[in-house]
């Protein structure tokens, strides 16, 4: 396995919340927000009891059969059957898997599990819960695959009148072209005959996405699971009731949350509005997806329309899958359906369920730990060569190609040229030092025109460096094109490769064997981020 295990931190927009989530228990007392401390495993013990085993596994066995499961997965299903706990993960239901981030996590909730299997004696299952029910087709119809020398985006073009439940939309023809170019920029690896079989024009975007799943963690039994029908909103509706019948006492909660949370110098990572409820319902005549809001005593909205209290619940009685969760009581509603022992998450994620724990433990009295996905880059061979021999790390290659490209011109100067620079340098910042210092003891305005004048001609010698960094550059034009190479597959447009590449790019370049190398790097309890050199 790797042994690159950088601190969270070498990855930009990391939030402080989630910082110090990775820290404890050393840094600061975040845990009472959070179900356990996620590295030291204790969280293997916790497991909620769910309220049918028989009904959740019938259900589960119907639709994994739809999705093509395998035999590891199905022996998994009746594990739960006889009372086994899962550990769970998640993600929207992305173009072609959507991004790397897809497979860390689920490769992460496959090896949580086998830890906790081994560590308790009692089985653990992996469980991925699709977010089918999210309404934000424009973030799930895109992709990115990197070129030589670019980051490629592609659209499906995907439409709806109006805003529905992704996972029931339709691909439609538009697949096809789709398909011709990822085929084309895989080089027409194996994967592409597999995205081409699921991903057919009368495909649903859920379904391709769950087959997909299913077929690359044939072998680790994962679970794939897509909860937006009337079976499992059945199964999890008391947690929907109780958003409709207690919905000031959690948005009191929720608010005290936020301001708990502002206090402590962290920010809510969901915003929450008075009048907002934690519920979408589905209208029955259009099929759009609307926020619910409340709009005084047991009065509700959704879009144009008017419900009652006892109408919401009338509707949660008789369709249920009609009201769906908001990103906060997702994750209860989920483990009301699951006998949950841990959820697998993202940086952003994890801030959000210190949010949610308010309502965990109004609503299933306990909260579910929350354990961080796998965190990682993927280097390949021909790129780690490049690394290795401009002696280039990864922090080193998060930059832009121009910077990493001045820095490489200026590792390639001569010594003797790196020695006369740092010379004159040093020499320069001594004597400025004590001008400066001298000056100001004579008067504090001769200082500060010491001061102004020492910047400018520090300046000058900054200036100085970049100019014969810049003229070996010119002298050996590999080093801009290693540079260049080097950021387009690290750090992409300036993001961090597992946002940003979808992951069929990696399973095209590597093959099958990518998905057992993910979930055995997953075994490491790095706190940050790693490298994995494929």
């Amino acid at each position: 396995m790797s042994t690159e295990c950088y601190p969270i931190t070498v990855l930009p927009h990391v939030t402080q919340l989630y910082r110090d989530y990775i820290a404890m228990p050393d840094g600061p007392a975040v845990k009472d927000w959070y179900g356990a401390n996620p590295f030291d495993g204790t969280w293997v013990n916790s497991a909620g009891a769910v309220r049918d085993d028989v009904a959740l596994a019938d259900a589960l066995q119907r639709q994994s059969v739809q999705f093509g499961a395998g035999t590891e997965t199905l022996a998994n299903i009746e594990k739960l059957r006889s009372g086994a706990r899962a550990v769970v993960t998640g993600q929207q239901v992305a173009l072609l898997g959507g991004p790397l981030l897809t497979l860390l996590k689920a490769a992460t909730a496959v090896a949580r599990a086998a830890e906790a299997t081994a560590a308790t004696g009692h089985a653990h299952v992996p469980i991925f819960w699709l977010a089918t029910e999210d309404h934000d087709l424009e973030e799930v119809d895109r992709i990115s695959l990197l070129t030589k020398t670019s980051v490629e985006k592609i659209r499906a073009g995907l439409k709806t009148a109006v805003p529905v439940e992704v996972g029931g939309v339709t691909l439609g023809d538009g697949i096809e072209a789709v398909l011709e170019q990822v085929s084309e920029l895989l080089a027409w690896a194996p994967i592409c005959d597999t995205l081409r079989e699921l991903y057919s024009p009368d495909a649903t975007l859920g379904g391709a996405f769950a087959r997909l799943m299913s077929r690359l963690f044939a072998a680790h039994g994962l679970i794939v699971m897509d909860a937006a029908g009337r079976e499992f909103h059945a199964l999890g509706a008391g947690v929907l009731r109780a958003a409709i019948e207690r919905a000031d006492e959690f948005e009191e909660a929720l608010l005290a949350r936020t301001r708990e949370l502002e206090g402590a110098g962290y920010h809510a990572q969901v915003l929450v509005k008075a009048g907002a409820s934690l519920l979408f319902l589905i209208d029955d005549v259009s099929g759009e997806r609307l926020a619910l809001r409340r709009s005084g005593g047991s009065a509700w909205k959704a879009g144009s329309k008017s419900y009652s209290t006892e109408e919401l619940l009338a509707i949660l009685e008789s369709a249920p899958e009609r009201i769906s969760p908001n990103a906060l009581l997702r994750p209860v509603f989920q483990d009301s359906i699951l006998p949950t022992a841990a959820y697998v998450g993202g940086p952003a994620e994890i801030a959000y369920f210190a949010q949610s724990a308010v309502l965990y433990e109004r609503i299933l009295g306990r909260i579910t730990p929350v354990l961080p996905r796998l965190s990682a880059t993927l280097i390949e061979p021909a790129i780690g060569e490049v690394m290795a021999r401009h002696e280039v790390s990864l922090p080193d290659a998060m930059t832009t190609s121009e910077v990493l490209a001045q820095r490489l011109g200026a590792r390639a100067m001569p010594i003797e040229a790196k020695r006369k620079l740092a010379a004159v340098g040093n020499t320069m910042d001594a004597e400025l030092g004590a001008l400066t210092e001298y000056l100001g003891g004579m008067d504090a305005s001769l200082g500060r025109a010491a001061a102004v004048s020492g910047s400018k001609m520090r300046y000058q010698m900054s200036r100085l460096r970049r100019m014969a960094a810049t003229f070996e550059l010119q002298k050996e034009a590999s080093l801009r094109k290693h540079a260049d190479a080097l950021t387009l597959n690290l750090f992409p447009n300036a993001h961090p490769q597992e946002r940003l590449v979808c992951g069929v790019w990696f399973l095209a370049r590597v093959g099958d064997g990518l998905i057992d190398r993910l979930v055995e790097e997953s075994k490491n309890l790095c706190p940050g981020h790693v490298v994995v050199r494929l």
